[in-house]
């Protein structure tokens, strides 16, 4: 308890430091989360943590002033190394959020719904995953990493048969197509036809695992198919398939506030976990 008291107590300057400091470091986490900059990033943190430490505890003060007086060189070396994320963050703070986010869903939507019915009239499958709130990096890096805009003449392209990447699915987050030739996880459910194909298990099994939305086109009718939350919608026309994606990517978006977002995902209660699946599963049959 002495020990306690010991311990001296913030002022108001102190606390707001502390709150700024947090929400710095939050951003920073939230912002490399799911890109190959946060692997570098954490062993960047490690390596420097570790040496501080051994230079501390071992009381190595040679290795301690050398750690010191190179401090303003690994800073380069920081914006250096982290300057393609460090330019994506500037960039994305110029931008007007609230009305580019809308804007960005709906061209987004026409773009894959153009691709979709593009490649079924010519009978040529296509998987394509939208990914949204859960990451999917480990199965990015199964494929090959893209990092382009979304176009209707893309990505059929990237179908194309006898192409490098036709024979795997793509992943898009926001406008940007991330990977190609991606292997999803298979389904295991026996309850799924055994008419379906890969590509449908694939897109099942990828529904299941996160909550991305997947486009399927079938090489063998032209048939267009959606997966959301382990669901399969089969046989959708165009305006289905829009209407669809507009009211998971878009509508979602313009009836929820940020706030209201974070206040479901903490009401990690049965009762509120259950209440938010069955509040989604209704939005989406209303749409569709």
């Amino acid at each position: 308890m002495n020990l306690l008291r010991q311990i001296p107590l913030p002022g108001w300057t102190g606390i707001i430091e502390i709150l700024v400091l947090a929400a710095l470091f939050y951003y920073i986490i939230l912002f490399f989360r799911g890109t190959r900059g946060a692997a570098v990033l954490s062993g960047f943190a490690v390596l420097l943590f570790a040496l501080l430490a051994l230079t501390h505890f071992f009381h190595l003060d040679a290795l301690n002033w050398i750690i010191q007086r190179f401090s303003v060189y690994l800073a380069v070396a920081f914006l250096v190394i982290f300057q393609p994320e460090i330019r994506r963050a500037l960039a994305e703070l110029g931008k007007q959020h609230v009305f580019a986010s809308t804007r960005t869903e709906r061209s987004l939507v026409d773009h894959v719904v153009k691709a979709a019915f593009l490649l079924s009239e010519r009978k040529i499958g296509a998987l394509i995953a939208l990914e949204r709130e859960i990451g999917t990096r480990a199965i990015q890096e199964t494929g090959t990493r893209i990092d382009s805009s979304v176009s209707p003449e893309l990505l059929a392209s990237i179908f194309y048969p006898h192409t490098p990447l036709h024979d795997g699915g793509v992943i898009i987050r926001d406008d940007r197509i991330l990977a190609a030739g991606c292997v999803f996880p298979l389904s295991s459910r026996h309850v799924l036809s055994k008419s379906l194909g890969m590509r449908h298990r694939a897109a099942v099994g990828m529904t299941e695992e996160t909550d991305a939305i997947v486009v399927i086109v079938s090489e063998e009718t032209g048939a267009v198919s959606l997966s959301y939350k382990g669901r399969l919608s089969r046989g959708l026309s165009e305006e289905r398939l829009r209407r669809f994606l507009s009211a998971v990517l878009i509508k979602s978006k313009q009836a929820k506030s940020r706030l209201s977002r974070v206040k479901e995902q903490l009401d990690l209660t049965p009762e509120g976990v259950a209440k938010t699946e069955e509040k989604k599963v209704e939005e989406l049959e209303d749409h569709v």
